[in-house]
Order: C-alpha cells, then sequence, then structure tokens
C-alpha cells in the first residue's frame, strides 16, 4: 500500500507542477496532526503562532478530524481544515483531491507543529501544498520511517532543534513560536481565561466527574480502584462518568459502577462537558483530552497517569502548572516511554497503572475536596 501511495503521489503531482496558480502566494497553514488532547493542548499555545501572518492574511489549522472535537477552544480568527487520515491512507480519490486542494490553496507558509511526524500522511499533504516557505521542528525519530523523513527534511526552508525525543509539548511548542518570531516569551499556564468558557451549569447539589476510559485500555485503572474512592467523596454527592456509548460497551466491566444509584452515565460531547467541568467539586480521570479540558477550564483534577508520557504531556511542567491539578503514577525507570511498553500487562494493564499507589490516589482526592467543596 506504501508503494501504492507513493506512485498515485508521483502520477498526481505531475499536473500540479505544470499548472499555474493565480494570484500571489498568501496566507499561513499551520499543521497540527497530533490527537484530540493535543489539540487542546496546542490551543493554549496557537495564539502566539498568529503572529506569523501578514496584514490582510488569514490563519489555517489542518487537524486529524477527530481532532476537530476540540476546535470550540481555537481563536475565532482560525478557519480549521479537517481531513481524515484513515481515507488519506486507503482511498486515493479522497488522498488525490485533499492534495490538490490544499496546493491550488497557494499558501505562502506552511508551518508543522509536529514534533511526531508521518511522511506519508502530514508530511505528504505539506508537500502537496508547495507553499513558498516551510518551517518545523527537527522530526522525532521513527525507525520504520526514517530514511523518509531523512529525506523529506528537504521540504523545508527551515527546521528547528527542540530538543530531546522526550521533552514537554508546551515548552516544545513555545521554543519553536519564540524561535519562528524571534522572540523569548514564556510558555502560557494551562489554564483558559474564564471568559472564553461557557459558565458552569446550574446544580441542586455537589457531583464529581470520573472519565476512566482511555483509546489505549492498558492506560485504564480498574473500576475496583474507583470503588474505593467512593468512601471518600460525600454522601450527598452524585457521580457523573463521562464518555461515549463505546466506551462502555467496549469496558463491560464498568457497569458495577453505574448500577450505584447515585452513578449516571454521561455522554455530553467534549464541547457540552465545559460547563459539567466548570460545576465540579472533584474530577478523576486517566490521562486524556478530558483530562486537560478539565484542568484548563479550572475544574479541580485528579490524573491517574501511566508512565509512558511522563515529562511529555504529564506531569505539566512547573512553568505552565496551575493549581487546580495533582497527578500521580507510579514512577519507573523506563518513564517517558511513549507507550511502547516492553514488560508484559498485568491485569490488562501497563505494570505501571497497576501499581499506582492507592494512599497517594486518597490523599490527592482528599485534598482537592477539601479546597473545593467550600466554593
Amino acid at each position: 500500500m506504501i508503494k501504492l501511495l507513493h506512485i498515485a503521489d508521483f502520477i498526481n503531482a505531475t499536473p500540479r507542477h505544470i499548472g499555474q496558480r493565480t494570484g500571489a502566494p498568501s496566507d499561513v497553514l499551520i499543521v497540527a496532526a497530533g490527537g484530540l488532547g493535543d489539540t487542546i493542548l496546542f490551543s493554549l499555545v496557537l495564539p502566539r503562532f498568529l503572529s506569523l501572518a501578514k496584514e490582510g492574511e488569514k490563519i489555517y489549522l489542518l487537524l486529524r478530524k477527530s481532532s476537530v472535537k476540540g476546535a470550540f477552544l481555537l481563536p475565532p480568527e482560525i478557519t480549521v481544515i479537517s481531513i481524515d487520515f484513515g481515507l488519506l491512507h486507503t482511498d486515493l480519490g479522497y488522498r488525490k483531491k485533499v492534495m490538490n486542494e490544499l496546493f491550488n490553496s497557494n499558501f505562502r507558509f506552511v508551518v508543522s507543529a509536529d514534533f511526531l511526524r508521518h511522511p506519508d500522511l502530514d508530511e505528504a499533504l505539506i508537500k502537496a501544498s508547495q507553499p513558498q516557505e516551510s518551517a518545523a521542528m527537527e522530526p522525532a525519530a521513527w525507525k520504520k520511517y526514517d530514511r523518509q523523513l531523512i529525506n523529506n527534511r528537504k521540504m523545508y526552508s527551515k527546521l528547528f532543534n527542540s530538543g530531546p525525543k522526550v521533552s514537554d509539548k508546551i515548552l516544545r511548542w513555545t521554543s519553536f513560536a519564540n524561535w519562528l518570531l524571534n522572540e523569548d516569551a514564556p510558555p502560557p499556564k494551562i489554564s483558559i481565561p474564564l471568559n472564553k468558557l461557557a459558565k458552569p451549569c446550574p446544580v441542586s447539589k455537589p457531583f464529581c466527574i470520573i472519565q476512566p476510559f482511555s483509546a489505549v485500555k492498558e492506560k485504564q485503572s480498574p473500576p475496583s480502584l474507583y470503588e474505593k474512592l467512593l468512601p471518600i467523596l460525600p454522601e450527598n454527592m452524585d457521580i457523573r462518568i463521562t464518555g461515549t456509548v463505546n466506551d462502555i460497551e467496549n469496558n463491560p466491566e464498568f457497569q458495577c459502577l453505574l448500577s450505584k444509584k447515585n452513578i449516571s452515565f454521561d455522554t455530553s460531547t467534549l464541547e457540552e462537558l465545559v460547563p459539567v467541568l466548570r460545576a465540579a467539586k472533584l474530577v478523576v480521570s486517566v490521562d486524556t483530552a478530558v483530562m486537560h479540558l478539565a484542568v484548563s477550564v479550572g475544574a479541580p483534577t485528579l490524573c491517574l497517569a501511566s508512565a509512558a508520557y511522563v515529562n511529555e504531556i504529564i506531569p505539566y511542567a512547573l512553568e505552565t502548572m496551575p493549581t487546580n491539578v495533582r497527578f500521580v503514577y507510579k514512577d519507573m525507570p523506563c518513564r517517558g516511554c511513549l507507550g511502547s511498553c516492553r514488560f508484559p500487562a498485568e491485569q490488562q494493564m501497563y505494570p505501571c497503572v497497576a501499581n499506582i499507589n492507592w494512599h497517594l490516589v486518597k490523599t490527592a482526592a482528599k485534598e482537592l475536596l477539601q479546597t473545593n467543596l467550600a466554593r
């Protein structure tokens, strides 16, 4: 399939090379092809990148279709381009259409905001757009694609060395923006101004939100951990487990929690969750997009994390850390593996997740509750 993609891209590029685009190159395209959690975090740094546009130019942001759910957090002047990366990899007609549209947009400047890039997906789109100028960070090493990534370096007008493979994402994006703009601005706090958010939803009694699901099931703590958490919560507190219908279908073991009288299931969209999160007295979540959103909107948040993304996503860097979040994870010598766990799973969990210290969880939950029940 990879060779077929390369042949198709070469054939489809020929008319683009021959054809003439009308008008002078204009506008800026930022490619941010990470997941939904990345989109939420990048939205905090994105205002810095707006200065890349010249007077009268527009800024476009290319996102994965699955990450567009976080687009409501973006500045209003941003135009989102949604790309289905699944179809881009399998549907040659869709791939040709997308690439032709990017080429015809005639961008003056294209910036990749991704450290981890795929040569046949996001980099293929940047190549097809043929901008007047382009910039990116030096790509993360990827054994399977290193030769292509090295060859693709010539696509970019300039490349920035953003540091080691494992590095805090907010700090990496900030240093990249500083380099592009020749500035030395500090990184943003993980916090969205309240005047940009929906107001907290009205409530008749206090409630706690639990988000136990992850796309990587090995990152999930078991229902038994949350059952141990229940006695810590005030007796009059409702509990809302949030997720999608597919989450509960794929994790039937969590039905034991939903059978309890004060626990309900909430299928709100990410945007719909904002006023709910703002009204919650406690949010307990694995390290997912909902966790990042909860912290960003100011909710008292306890993150039950794996060690896989320590120093990249969690815990946040001291420069950006707000006061409303606590991270609990089992530290291990292999921390920062980025999900490439070399150990066998323990009860369907990464060993670092299976061995999260319950006493640390209990202490952090009590601390957050004590601080926020009175607010």
